[in-house]
This record gives structure tokens, C-alpha cells and sequence, in this order.
């Protein structure tokens, strides 16, 4: 008989951070994280993380929703075959999206959800969480720097990354013309050999300015360019952009849904499909869209600014599915991510191997956290 999940918890932390994120959208002055824990009947346990990154006020409601709404439709059901679960619950929860307008918020529950019961499943069977998947291959997985902010900056950033080990960057532009070209210029202009620079409008441009700004990218090389326009503009302004832009146009962490993936990947618009595990579908929804995108010829790469928990899970999703995605890894200093991650990620050379041990290949001690901690919740069958 199937184990069956008997206990969730949910934490929430915030830390200060010296030094704010900029982004087309708006500034985050803290970090926040929402870490989930599941227990089934066994006393097994897995880690998962529920996406919060911004607004920051958003974490606490996601932690009570997960709680209060997730937690009892699955708590004393058997977790033998995590993706009908998840599937389960994904329709259970619909008409509550539709009535509350809350559909992020309730996906991203349900996706931390998914996290932690593959985790739990992975060391249960023994197993890394990349080859529970599906994987084959343990080398290296590659990386690349994100969230590298505007102005000089970026350039400060990229020597220091680089001397840690990347040899890729993505710089956020949607400033304006003089800060966006200001930004990559010296950046570009220093590359090394077999380097790779992207960029990241954060969803910053209306169709007029991405036409007028795209081809003025032209001479830096870009490998792609990220979410120059909101994410649900309709597909002739994207056609439009993509025909101007000269690389390849990269977005997906704000679709939620397999349909909406599959429109994106059967559109042949963007080079580059991007899901955030921790924000829609877990490993049950993302696994498939992940290997969707590369059957028809597009990058698998996923997307993820966070804590150390939904890195992790990143890591193994994109281990699990390989193809040419490099690893999106925070540039920024973040507590929630390095007090617990240790030298579990150790970039060399462009990449990072893949951890050993069960499940994620870490416990994490969020003990270590405390004093950043703003609620705890529980609840079981």
C-alpha cells in the first residue's frame, strides 16, 4: 500500500539585502522565500519551495494559502504516482483561480507542493532527484549569472562572476535607451572567447519601443532577449519583435498551464522556453513542457530567483531533461540561498556538478535561518 502524505509545513523568511534589485517592474529592497516540507505515512520527507520573489508581501499569503487551501485537498492521500496527484489537485483548484482572481498564487502553492513529494519520493527510492526523473547523464550541468542590475554594475558583476567561475551573463535592460546601451556596452566589449551575454526586459517594453530598441542590440553578441514584451500580448506583436530582434527571444516564467506552453513552443517564436517550476507545476507540469520544447527544437532552460531549495530543484529539473540550457543562478548575494547551500554549487569552468546523495542531495538547516523567519505553519492528517 502506497505511504500516504501525513504532515506539511511551511516557513516563511525575509532578509535585508545592502544592495536593491532593479527591474523594469520595480525594486526589491529584501528576499524572501517560502520553503515547504512534506512527511508521508513512513515518516519519509521532502523539500519544495512555493515562488515569492516579488512583491515580497506576497510570501506570507502564498505560505497560508498553501496551508490552508493546498494542504487539505492531498493530506492523507497516497503519493505513489506524484504527477496524478498533482494533476489532480491542479483541477480541484481551478474553479477557485476563476473565483478568486488568485491564479499565481495558487499555482505557485501547488507547485512547491510538487517539489517536496518528488523530493520525498527521490529518497525514498535512493535516488538523486535528476535520475528520479528520467536523467542518464551525471556530468556538469552549465550555468549562467542572472539579475545582474543596470549601469556599472553589470559590469562589476561580470568581473566578479567571472572570476568565480561563469561564463555566462544576463544583464536586465528596460531603463531606457542610454541606461540599457550604457549597460552592455563595457560589458560586451570584454567578453572573452567562448563567453555568452543574454538579456532581460522583465516584460519592460510595449511593442513600439521593443521594435525600436531590438535592432539597436544588434552589435553585442546577445545569445537571447528575454521578455521584451508582457507575457500575454498577443502573438502578432510577438511575431512582430521577433522579426525585428537580432537573437533569439527567450520567456515562459509567466505562462502557467501545458496549453499555454505548447502555444509557445508550436508559435516558433522564441528559441528559448523557460517554466518556473516553483511558480507553475512543479516537476509534474515542467518536466513535460521541458522535454515538449526540446523535441521540437527549441532550449530548455529554468527559470528561477529564489532560495536555495528551488535552485536545487532547478538544477536536477534541467539535469533531468539536459539539451543545450544553461542553469539560471542569482548573481545577487541572498541569505536564503548561501546559509544553506554551503559549497553544494561550486560553478568551475561554466558549470556546476550535479550533488550527490538522495533527492535534492541536501538537508537543508533551516535552523541556521531563524533570525530571518516571519511564520511557521503546520498542518497534517
Amino acid at each position: 500500500m502506497n505511504a500516504t502524505l501525513a504532515r506539511v509545513e511551511a516557513y516563511v523568511f525575509h532578509t535585508p539585502i545592502a544592495e536593491p534589485i532593479r527591474t523594469s517592474f520595480g525594486t526589491m529592497t529584501e528576499r524572501v522565500a517560502v520553503f515547504v516540507r512534506v512527511e508521508d505515512s513512513d515518516g519519509a520527507h521532502g523539500w519544495g519551495e512555493i515562488w515569492s520573489n516579488f512583491p515580497t508581501a506576497s510570501a506570507e499569503h502564498r505560505a497560508l494559502l498553501f496551508a490552508d487551501i493546498v494542504a487539505p485537498r492531498v493530506l492523507g492521500k497516497p503519493l505513489g504516482d506524484p504527477v496524478a496527484l498533482w494533476s489532480e489537485l491542479d483541477r480541484s483548484l481551478h474553479v477557485l483561480r476563476v473565483q478568486s482572481g488568485d491564479s499565481g498564487a495558487l499555482s505557485a502553492a501547488a507547485a512547491g507542493l510538487d517539489l517536496a513529494i518528488h523530493d520525498l519520493g527521490a529518497r525514498k527510492r535512493g535516488l538523486p532527484l535528476w535520475r528520479a526523473l528520467g536523467g542518464t547523464d551525471a556530468s556538469p550541468v552549465p550555468v549562467y549569472a542572472s539579475g545582474l542590475n543596470p549601469g556599472r554594475a553589470a559590469y562589476d558583476t561580470v568581473g566578479r562572476m567571472r572570476a568565480a567561475g561563469y561564463r555566462a551573463y544576463k544583464i536586465k535592460i528596460g531603463f531606457g535607451a542610454e541606461t540599457d546601451l550604457g549597460s552592455l556596452r563595457p560589458v560586451a566589449e570584454e567578453l572573452k572567447p567562448g563567453e555568452r551575454l543574454m538579456v532581460d526586459v522583465n516584460q519592460g517594453w510595449d511593442l513600439r519601443t521593443a521594435c525600436t530598441m531590438a535592432p539597436r542590440l544588434a552589435g553585442f553578441g546577445l545569445h537571447w532577449i528575454e521578455e521584451p514584451l508582457l507575457a500575454d500580448r498577443p502573438a502578432a506583436e510577438w511575431t512582430q519583435v521577433a522579426a525585428m530582434a537580432p537573437a533569439q527571444l527567450a520567456g515562459g516564467e509567466n505562462l502557467r498551464g501545458a496549453g499555454s506552453f505548447q502555444e509557445m513552443i508550436d508559435s516558433g517564436l522564441f528559441g528559448v522556453i523557460q517554466p518556473d517550476a516553483a511558480k507553475w507545476g512543479g516537476h509534474s507540469g515542467c518536466l513535460p513542457a521541458a522535454r515538449a520544447a526540446l523535441a521540437a527544437g527549441r532550449t530548455y532552460c529554468p527559470h528561477f530567483l529564489g532560495g536555495a531549495i528551488g535552485l536545487l530543484h532547478s538544477l536536477h529539473l534541467l539535469a533531468a531533461v539536459r539539451g543545450p540550457g544553461l542553469l539560471e543562478v542569482d548573481a545577487n548575494p541572498n541569505p536564503l540561498r548561501e546559509g544553506l547551500m554551503g559549497d553544494v554549487l561550486t560553478v568551475r569552468d561554466g558549470g556546476v556538478s550535479l550533488p550527490g546523495g538522495q533527492g535534492l542531495g541536501l538537508e537543508p538547516d533551516i535552523k541556521t535561518l531563524a533570525s530571518f523567519r516571519t511564520l511557521h505553519l503546520e498542518r497534517r492528517a
